[in-house]
């Protein structure tokens, strides 16, 4: 599976579990550290981590284990580095206090299909 479409299946699962405001960011060519962000809210810090739990077990298949994670222990702002993407994982109000959209607002937005997500193999009870 390419990259590209591992990142919409990483949207697509955000999507599942009632992520808000999903965003795919293509920053090939504009940092030389990663070829996607996504970006995306949860309600609560407990939503948060839950949806980086989430991605964890249900991304172990295409990636394995993230190269590191950051912030799942207040779920403010949740980071999961899979080396050529880094998943953005925020509460509502340090989303906006950030900006990354605003930021990385030369990247261009990644299409996603929410109506027809691929199948996400299931997760297995191994961590």
């Amino acid at each position: 599976m390419e990259i590209k479409q591992v990142a919409q299946l990483i949207a697509q699962t955000l999507n599942d579990k009632q992520a808000e405001d999903i965003v795919v960011l293509d920053v090939e060519g504009i940092v030389n550290y990663a070829s996607y962000f996504i970006i995306a809210s949860g309600r609560t810090e407990r939503h948060v981590c839950a949806l980086a739990n989430h991605i964890e077990r249900s991304m172990k298949v295409y990636m394995g284990r993230p190269l590191s994670s950051e912030g799942t222990e207040n779920g403010l702002w949740v980071l999961l580095d899979y080396g050529d993407i880094l998943v953005h994982l925020f509460r509502r109000e340090e989303r906006d206090f950030y900006d990354l959209e605003g930021l990385w607002q030369d990247a261009p937005r990644v299409e996603v299909d929410f109506d027809h997500p691929a199948p996400i193999p299931a997760a297995s009870s191994e961590d």
